[in-house]
């Protein structure tokens, strides 16, 4: 979805002074008895015990007769800016580090001796989960060992800071979750809510549309930091970018095995959502036992949320497919988001539902606020779109406890059946149409496409999804 970014990552060597007499001279002896095996002829030489040699000759060490020289004299530092199996440029650091807002620089200072007078470390990163998107802000990264010519701090924290740009697809409600709200726990989850946020591209609006959640992640203000020209925000640990795992999934593989990462787990992030916008229902409806004694939920008829969509993927017969529901046993929810949509509000509505169905898009993240146990039902447009399909919304709800069922359109449900010939790679061979690229078949398959679902086929989905709610 984003094209690769070769990362920029160097390794450092911190060098050992050797402090007393006796380990001089003891050192000198042993380079003196290996010598042949991992330096040239007279590199030594004149110099004496000093042993003042370069970090060019330490790097051009590498037989595994040179152990013991590299145990000495260096230590192996890993990069400070790195590129995430995701894609994301992602950088960790602690010490005196320095955010120069005006000139998009965090700074980290070093006594490093070899970072000599004027030198720098320096990566360039977009604090997004995505790459490739050019209208993000750029910051640069430097390790740098010549404080003086450095700004000076006019802020001092004693908290942590995360740097992140609430740009790119912020507004999106699938990107909102799976691009920043679920990397923003991930990233703050060791702080335990004493960290602060530092919102480059800020959008104001994106911010209190979701402080709900955020406040469950920080207990500090989110600064814009782009706004702070006239200051240099100081701090000992930071963050800038956003771990992200997968879509809308943290990826056990990625999380440290220990206690305290333990409960870092779609669990605990869908707990955190459900307190965040005091949604009451954890489980949804059984229809296992529909007269079970002091469960008000059981003498009601379960509920199904029918997501919309106007513009693009628009199911043509929404009213056949609300009947059915009903027919089968549904109380029905007809409903479309908009971008503007009370996410409170909406939330108390998702929640207080047992299905969940739509066609591929945006709006199924919704899922996150469902209770658990209950079915998502993703209806896949025409075109080989079923492993994008699954990837996204389908494999999410194994560790967010859901139920997944899916509904493949044919091509006689597809508004594109009247477009293109039966002969038309467009029908014929969706694969190829994927071959070309993901900008040739989104404006196809997504963007053109509606479809008019067959009823007497989608009913036995309908009734799948009521025998799920009863296990």
């Amino acid at each position: 979805m984003y094209d690769p970014i070769i990362a920029k990552s160097f390794t450092r060597y911190d060098r050992k002074r050797l402090g007393c007499c006796a380990l001089v001279m003891f050192t000198i002896t042993i380079f003196s008895t290996f010598k042949p095996h991992f330096l040239p002829s007279g590199s030594i030489g004149d110099h004496g015990g000093n042993l003042p040699f370069s970090l060019n000759s330490m790097l051009e060490i590498s037989k595994p007769t040179d152990v013991f020289h590299l145990e000495v004299e260096t230590k192996k530092l890993e990069p400070i800016c790195r590129i995430l199996e995701a894609g994301a440029d992602y950088c960790e650091m602690e010490g005196d580090i320095r955010i120069h807002a005006n000139s998009s620089t965090i700074f980290l200072v070093t006594s490093d001796e070899k970072i000599v007078e004027n030198s720098t470390i320096s990566w360039s990163i977009q604090p997004y989960p995505r790459k490739g998107i050019h209208y993000i802000k750029k910051w640069t990264v430097k390790i740098a060992g010549n404080i003086s010519n450095i700004p000076e701090c006019t802020q001092i924290h004693k908290s942590p800071a995360i740097l992140f740009s609430t740009s790119g697809y912020a507004g999106n409600l699938f990107h909102d979750f799976a691009d920043l709200i679920l990397p923003l726990y991930t990233t703050s989850f060791d702080f335990k809510r004493d960290v602060q946020f530092l919102a480059s591209d800020y959008q104001s609006w994106w911010l209190w549309k979701y402080h709900k959640i955020l406040e469950k992640f920080t207990k500090h203000e989110i600064m814009a930091i782009d706004r702070q020209k006239q200051e240099v925000h100081c701090y000992k640990k930071m963050v800038a970018g956003l771990n992200l795992h997968k879509e809308l999934i943290i990826d056990p593989s990625l999380v440290e095995s220990n206690q305290t990462r333990s409960s870092l787990s779609m669990n605990n992030f869908r707990r955190l959502i459900r307190e965040a916008y005091s949604l009451e229902r954890t489980r949804a409806i059984s229809t296992r036992n529909t007269a079970s004694k002091g469960d008000y939920l059981s003498r009601l008829r379960p509920r199904i949320m029918i997501i919309t969509r106007q513009k693009t993927r628009v199911l043509m017969n929404h009213d056949e497919v609300s009947r059915a529901a009903r027919d089968v046993g549904f109380e029905v929810i007809l409903i479309e988001p908009e971008i503007s949509t009370n996410i409170s509000r909406f939330a108390q509505f998702v929640n207080s539902c047992d299905v969940l169905m739509g066609i591929h898009g945006a709006g199924l993240t919704n899922m996150v606020f469902l209770p658990e146990n209950a079915v998502l039902i993703q209806v896949v447009p025409f075109g080989a779109m079923d492993w994008i399909a699954k990837h996204t919304f389908g494999d999410p709800c194994v560790d967010m406890k859901l139920q997944y069922l899916e509904y493949s359109i044919g091509v006689k449900e597809s508004s594109l059946a009247l477009k293109y010939s039966s002969e038309d790679p467009v029908l014929k061979d969706p694969s190829s149409i994927h071959r070309k690229g993901w900008r040739e078949m989104s404006s196809i398959y997504l963007h053109n496409q509606n479809v008019t679902i067959d009823i007497g086929r989608f009913k036995s989905t309908l009734v799948e999804a009521l025998k799920l709610l009863s296990q």
